[in-house]
């Protein structure tokens, strides 16, 4: 039963492009489960990069056994055992702290280089307490087509020792497990078992340290355990309690049950391909499976993404119209500003002349305005700092707003709690506001001038500062209902510019001054979701993930379907 090369390269591009599409699933937001899809997607990226695409890049290459288990269990002594010789340390003190130990066949050196399984461990020849490298070992005594690697305690007090522990039964083709009397029922090493049985990892199991005379009730016990699990089809073997030599190895009849069946495979190649194709085929049938579930996962995390965008667009949307709203209706002619216009304009022979001729009253008005330079500069001043906080009052309204609304959920919290100031408007937003004030002063300024050129050029020279303030008096009292103190800025400006001109002016310079609000409200929104730009959630990768787990399992049906064929020729 074989599979072409052509479908082998094939599945190695699907499961490459898997690869690829996995690693653009970030999962950044704190929504809830993401802690576990966190794990689960580094443990899937693991796995197709430590075993799954160097073990479909030589499916020939040896059998790896993984022989892991429970703390105590003996796992050390049972290597040391198979191979006939001290191979690996065992701990006398837990946890022990070393790196893996892979023993292989002297012929079957190339198989296991640094470009080989697990490629990020570093490939020594000697006992280390590094957890990033893998100790390699050549002994004769271990056939050719076998390989056995020693792995970390799974239940080890030490995080690092587990972590790794998961990392290389996740890269076995034949999972080794060794269990005690005493630790046979540990919730731990069933949670792995149960995780190989989902994605047909081959399993067999060792009793090991169990005394002669238990070992019958043990085992019984221990069988109707894997069958309840779906792992009834694993062999089990017992190692009874045993003196060790002086090389610390167990007596070789105690092994020999367990060396006879893992030599058998090595020297059958239908029946190591058949245990390399049952591990290798469920995990990459369990990896495509797992794929759509995190296609769900990083949806998820868009949608959380897409929650917090609309709330900061609301908050800001809402301080945009507001802050335009206020911009114009009156609220800015109060307080300091009020106070300022009306010693400009002045109550006396300035407002009694109003009602004189208009060829009279120019005159007033242009002597006053030439003679109030003073007075303008202060009811500027008065302009710029009434907008300045006006600006700022809706910006800071409008981040507290948002963090009110992103507080709310776990993805927001955790995105604002990483913000210290993301209740606050931006530290430059008054520099910024301060600035687009005089730039819109300016205009005015300039405004005025091109209208007032045909018929006022000669005292505009002297009177635009005045004019300007009148002007912006006039922008904040555009949709009024009636406010006297800004009819009085109409008057004037009527006098000197005309009616029609100043209904121009006003109009375009209360647009101008909205479109330079908005943009520093917008200014402000951008600093928030620049935030969740910085997430980096493209939704299209969801449909990657779909489509890449889709392209696995029309590669696994193909292979199927090649080795089906290759059946019914080889069938009489």
């Amino acid at each position: 039963m074989t599979v072409s090369s052509d479908q082998n390269t094939r599945m190695l591009t699907a499961l490459v492009r898997l690869r690829g599409a996995l690693q653009e699933a970030r999962l950044p937001l704190d929504v809830a489960g993401v802690e576990q899809h966190r794990v689960e997607l580094e443990q899937m990226i693991d796995q197709l990069e430590d075993y799954v695409i160097p073990r479909q890049m030589s499916v020939e290459a040896p059998l790896l056994v993984v022989v892991g288990g429970s703390t105590g269990a003996g796992k050390s002594t049972l290597v040391n055992s198979l191979v006939g010789r001290r191979v690996t340390t065992s701990g006398v003190l837990r946890p022990t702290t070393r790196s893996p130990v892979l023993v292989h066949h002297p012929d079957d050196a190339h198989w296991f280089g640094q470009d080989r399984l697990l490629p990020d461990l570093v490939r020594i020849d000697h006992v280390t307490d590094d957890h990033g490298s893998l100790q390699l070992v050549a002994s004769d005594t271990v056939p050719a087509g076998l390989a056995i690697l020693d792995a970390p305690d799974i239940d080890s007090v030490e995080e690092h020792n587990r972590t790794l522990a998961g990392q290389l039964l996740a890269t076995a083709d034949l999972w080794l497990f060794v269990t005690s009397a005493a630790r046979y029922s540990d919730q731990v090493p069933w949670e792995h078992l149960k995780r190989a049985a989902e994605r047909s990892t081959a399993v067999a199991v060792v009793l090991d340290r169990t005394a002669a005379d238990a070992v019958p009730t043990v085992a019984a016990h221990l069988a109707r355990m894997l069958a309840s699990r779906g792992l009834k089809d694993s062999p089990l073997f017992t190692v009874a309690e045993a003196t060790l030599d002086e090389e610390g190895l167990l007596p070789a009849a105690e092994v020999a049950e367990i060396r006879s069946w893992l030599v058998s495979l090595a020297s059958d190649s239908g029946a190591r391909g058949a245990v390399v194709r049952q591990t290798l085929d469920g995990t990459i049938r369990t990896l495509a499976r797992r794929t759509h579930v995190l296609a769900d996962a990083f949806q998820e995390q868009v949608s959380a993404a897409e929650q917090l965008r609309a709330a900061a667009t609301s908050a800001y949307d809402d301080a945009a119209a507001e802050l335009a709203a206020q911009t114009g209706d009156g609220t800015l002619l109060r307080g300091e500003l009020l106070a300022r216009w009306q010693e400009l304009i002045g109550t006396g022979e300035l407002l009694r002349s109003l009602d004189r001729p208009v060829g009279r009253l120019r005159g007033r008005v242009v002597s006053a305005v030439k003679g109030a330079p003073q007075q303008a500069d202060r009811v500027t001043l008065a302009v710029e700092s009434a907008l300045e906080n006006l600006v700022l009052d809706h910006a800071e309204l409008a981040a507290a707003r948002t963090r009110a609304a992103w507080e709310e959920s776990d993805a927001g919290r955790a995105l604002v709690a990483g913000e210290p100031t993301f209740g606050r408007a931006g530290a430059d937003l008054r520099r910024r506001a301060e600035a687009e004030v005089r730039a819109w002063q300016d205009e005015l300024h300039g405004l005025i001038r091109a209208e007032g050129a045909d018929h006022a050029g000669k005292f505009l020279a002297h009177g635009v500062p005045a004019l300007g303030v009148a002007l912006s008096v006039l922008v904040f009292a555009r949709r009024a209902q009636a406010l006297h103190d800004a009819d009085l800025g109409r008057t004037l400006l009527d006098a000197v510019l005309g009616p029609e001109t100043v209904a121009g002016l006003v109009e375009r310079a209360g647009a101008s001054l909205e479109r330079r609000m908005a943009e520093l409200i917008e200014r402000e929104r951008g600093r928030r979701l620049e935030i969740l730009d910085g997430l980096d959630l493209p939704e299209a990768v969801a449909e990657q993930l779909r489509a890449a787990s889709r392209r696995v399992d029309d590669r696994r049906f193909e292979q199927t379907m090649g080795r089906a064929d290759d059946t019914d020729r080889d069938t009489p």
